[in-house]
């Protein structure tokens, strides 16, 4: 029996996990958090995604959950509406599609429900050095520690350590778009009803939805900027930042703005790409946002995950050799990779970006 450790425990590190016990793999996730980690926008499901995820068998879990939109509305800063829709909203595409839209912190939560049993995770724990030899991975610990592996996974996202590690310092494969992006809960403060709100004042911009049951708000606030120096696990200092960039925005934003500061959940980052030659070293390889993040601005990078961790799995399974196998994965997903990071930097608006979505979230195939 082969023993794995993938390093990340959010949407591509437990599918990995899941196919990975299928196939008869020994599998441990280490995960950063100290726990699951909550918060996080709408995320898709889209195409070929879906079949994975009814593979599965959590197809019902996911439907049952996903988010129940009526529409949209655009705003300008000063609140004047300039388009309004009953038929799609920005962050789902059409409402009468088959894809799912649902929370974040929903669809992780059912992927480790489905693992939870026959995974090894280790939580408040990080990867820390990697030593490759013929035979394994010898992998230490933020805790202190090592132990051997005989493949390793880094399904832990745009900053991903394990690919610092085994292919070097980020900024060579990162590609910046231009713009950041802060999402955070808040109170329902706007009485919102399974409806959607988008604004754009300027250089800035975002939208507001609410979520479980109309509970809570999912609040995205973005501005345009070259790259910016700060600590991405600095918390208060990104909030300085958001709110200096979108200070004397109108519309709702002051108000948004404030419930921020207190906001339990926080995630800011630039929209960037990652581009690599190669997913693969020696026995390490690469999953997900760490490996080919498309950035939220594709709108297809959970669907990416989920895709990229079934044929992952099902290549090590095909073959003993671990080599043929990334080789395989990389063969096989790169075309999709392609089609959904394009998505982002080719056709981000217009009458042909729909079109882009439909022939980029099917641009696969499972076995």
């Amino acid at each position: 029996m082969r023993n794995v450790l993938i390093s990340g425990a959010g949407i591509g590190g437990p599918t990995l996990a899941y196919w990975l016990r299928r196939a008869g793999f020994s599998v441990t996730v280490v995960e950063r958090s100290p726990g699951l980690r909550e918060g996080g926008q709408a995320v898709d499901v889209r195409g070929v995604a879906l079949d994975v995820v009814d593979r599965m068998r959590l197809g019902e879990q996911v439907r049952a959950v996903r988010t129940r939109m009526r529409g949209m509305s655009v705003v300008d800063g000063s609140g004047t509406e300039l388009f309004h829709s009953e038929e799609q909203t920005h962050s789902s595409g059409r409402l009468d599609s088959p894809d799912v839209e649902l929370v974040r912190d929903d669809l992780v939560s059912l992927l480790y429900r489905a693992t939870e049993h026959d995974v090894e995770y280790v939580f408040d724990d990080s990867v820390t050095a990697l030593q490759q030899d013929e035979h394994g991975v010898r992998v230490e610990f933020e805790r202190g520690g090592f132990r051997t592996f005989d493949l390793v996974v880094g399904a832990d996202g745009l900053h991903s350590a394990v690919r610092r590690l085994a292919f070097g310092p980020e900024e060579r494969f990162a590609q910046h778009l231009g713009q950041y992006l802060a999402i955070f809960p808040a109170p329902n403060l706007l009485g919102l009803d399974n409806w959607q709100m988008w604004f754009r004042d300027g250089e800035t911009g975002g939208a507001v939805y609410p979520v479980h049951d109309n509970a809570e708000l999912r609040v995205t606030l973005g501005f345009a900027s070259a790259p910016l120096s700060y600590d991405y696990r600095d918390v208060p200092a990104q909030k300085e930042i958001v709110a200096k960039q979108l200070a004397g925005a109108g519309w709702e934003v002051p108000r948004l703005l404030s419930e921020m500061v207190a906001a339990p959940h926080f995630y800011f980052d630039a929209m960037q790409q990652i581009h690599l030659d190669s997913w693969s070293t020696g026995r390490v390889t690469l999953l997900g946002d760490a490996g080919y993040c498309a950035s939220p601005l594709s709108g297809q990078g959970t669907s990416l995950a989920l895709v990229g961790a079934y044929v992952l799995a099902d290549e090590l399974a095909r073959h003993d050799d671990h080599t043929a196998a990334f080789a395989a994965y990389e063969t096989r997903l790169r075309p999709f990779v392609a089609a959904n990071q394009a998505l982002a930097t080719k056709n981000p608006g217009g009458p042909a970006a729909e079109e882009s979505v439909d022939r980029a979230k099917n641009a696969i195939r499972l076995t």
